[in-house]
């Protein structure tokens, strides 16, 4: 997926701004990943900016090209990466310019993208 050029830092100030407003055990189980350098990078990489890609030319494709790009996107994500990357998606803080013209049911399939687990296994 060609990934839209969004300010890193700005991502990274929007999901730490998330954080510090995570339920408990959430909170703890992010800050401890989000400081390690290695898990830090790959959410970013992995998850957070094609979420901020698809929600920024999910206003604009046909219907086609964003299931292919959603179908394209394989992650797998944890409770608290979900309750992370939720505000994204509607419309909360810094980035909610980004989610202004996203129809609904684009919105609908990504938050099922997020709490969607492989083989029925919950992620801890």
């Amino acid at each position: 997926m060609k990934l839209f050029s969004f300010p890193v830092a700005t991502l990274e100030k929007a999901i730490h701004k998330r954080v510090l407003s995570l339920p408990s055990p959430h909170r703890e189980w992010f800050t401890e990943r989000w400081q390690q350098k290695p898990y830090k990078k790959a959410f970013v990489e992995n998850k957070a900016l094609p979420l901020v890609t698809l929600v920024a030319k999910g206003k604009t494709m046909d219907d086609a090209e964003f299931a292919e790009l959603l179908g394209e996107w394989d992650v797998t994500f944890y409770e608290a990466e979900e309750e992370v990357l939720r505000p994204l998606i509607q419309g909360d803080g810094l980035l909610q310019l980004m989610q202004k013209n996203l129809p609904p049911e684009r919105a609908q399939a990504l938050l099922a993208k997020l709490t969607q687990r492989r083989g029925g296994e919950t992620p801890a």
